[in-house]
């Protein structure tokens, strides 16, 4: 990744870094001994990495550790490398891989999450790898929803199918998958409704959604795409047990990757889950959405600078 991508990671996962670093501050001047190791576990438990991340890397330490000592970094750089085993599993990029087009991805998460801006940012990452690109406004919901996501098709420049507030969702993508195919669209992302209070509601308009889609294609919808706000913490892996029910989620996109986020819970979400994390958003622009280097964002996480030859 470009240096200016590096940088945007160091200031989006900030905060997760140095409350990672504050809570083990101290704690690697001591012997290794069963309390030291609780501290440890305690501290990355409190930097939202999660516990079952947290006690691995506590029996990491414990292994062999008793009868020396480890400097501070030293434990964090065991640390960036069991953070590193848990991304590497997931971090995989979406893939437009449909045949025949469109390859059509249905967005979920609830209001508020970054869900529309997500979607826009996701399509310019599709436009940038030369593939076409359609949108179709399904939250239909909310009004100001259909216009925000209009608003995003005309400023990247792609097509985008649209319905009234209050419409059929399931019509609409009905004639966004009509459109995409006669144009020759390589990726259709459909926008859905994020009412988790109404679940059942929710449950049925997508569950229409996807027989509709199943009837022009069996393979379709591709991707079921979930969309995460990092600053909520571990509600997040709340709202991934709820929409796994709702939606059978196939993956993950964290956003609002930024100073506030708690961005350990990224790592919380993969060891929990397993679920594909296709891409992480660091800031407004449309170019500031993208797939992860698992080695990179595990080194700046545990505050171990990653060599710029590495």
């Amino acid at each position: 990744m470009t240096t200016a991508w590096h940088e945007k990671l160091l200031g989006g996962f900030k905060r997760t870094s140095d409350r990672l670093i504050g809570n083990l501050a101290g704690l690697g001047s001591a012997r290794l001994d069963t309390d030291t190791l609780d501290q440890i576990e305690e501290a990355l438990i409190a930097s939202d990495l999660g516990p079952t991340t947290a006690a691995r890397i506590r029996a990491r330490l414990a292994d062999g550790a008793f009868e020396r000592n480890m400097e501070e970094l030293g434990i964090r750089v065991i640390v960036a490398e069991e953070i590193e085993k848990v991304l590497a599993k997931v971090a995989r990029p979406l893939e437009i891989s449909a045949f025949p087009r469109p390859h059509v991805i249905l967005v979920i998460g609830v209001n508020g999450s970054g869900k529309t801006t997500t979607i826009a940012k996701l399509a310019h990452l599709f436009t940038e790898q030369d593939y076409g690109v359609m949108l179709a406004a399904g939250d239909t919901f909310r009004a100001a929803a259909i216009g925000q996501l209009a608003t995003w098709a005309d400023r990247i420049g792609v097509p985008i199918v649209r319905g009234p507030e209050g419409g059929d969702a399931a019509g609409i993508v009905f004639d966004a998958v009509k459109k995409a195919t006669a144009t020759g669209i390589d990726a259709l992302i459909v926008d859905t409704a994020g009412r988790l209070q109404n679940k059942r509601e929710l449950m049925d308009e997508l569950a229409k959604i996807k027989r509709m889609l199943g009837k022009i294609d069996p393979a379709s919808p591709h991707d079921v795409v979930l969309v995460l706000d990092a600053t909520t913490g571990q509600n997040a892996l709340s709202q991934i047990e709820v929409f796994k029910e709702v939606a059978g989620v196939t993956g993950l996109v964290m956003t609002k990757l930024d100073g506030t986020a708690r961005g350990g819970v990224l790592v919380a979400a993969a060891e929990q889950f397993g679920l594909p994390i296709h891409a992480i958003g660091v800031g407004e622009g449309v170019g500031d959405l993208r797939p992860f280097d698992a080695n990179e964002v595990a080194r700046i996480i545990a505050g171990v600078e990653r060599p710029r030859n590495g």
